[in-house]
């Protein structure tokens, strides 16, 4: 059986221009590592951690095409977003207040 992602041109371009953006993060944060979660009907999130503990994601419509980008791009995945790779996630006050406001009767988000 054929590898149906491979024949698709356009699944193809949408993890390459994952894989930049995966790599600009990296880039611009000293390095990077992920974790790849399937969302369902929408996709797949990979969550990002820099080495100077920033974080952010992007989403792929399928797994096949996260993983993909993620493999292009040359970082470290991990199986689970737990332990150490948790760990090095830095937050700051903006994460807090949102965080804050969403469960403890803190500033609205709208």
């Amino acid at each position: 059986m054929a590898d149906t992602q491979q024949d698709d041109p356009k699944a193809e371009r949408t993890a390459t221009r994952l894989a930049r953006r995966i790599s600009a993060f990296a880039k611009e944060h000293g390095g990077a590592e992920g974790q790849v979660a399937y969302i369902g009907e929408r996709g797949a999130r990979i969550v990002l951690v820099g080495e100077d503990g920033a974080w952010g994601d992007v989403v792929a419509p399928t797994y096949a095409v996260a993983e993909q980008a993620v493999a292009t791009s040359g970082i470290t995945v991990h199986e689970d977003f737990d332990g150490e790779f948790a760990a090095k996630v830095k937050t700051g006050p903006y994460e807090w207040s949102r965080m804050a406001g969403i469960q403890l009767g803190g500033p609205r988000n709208a």
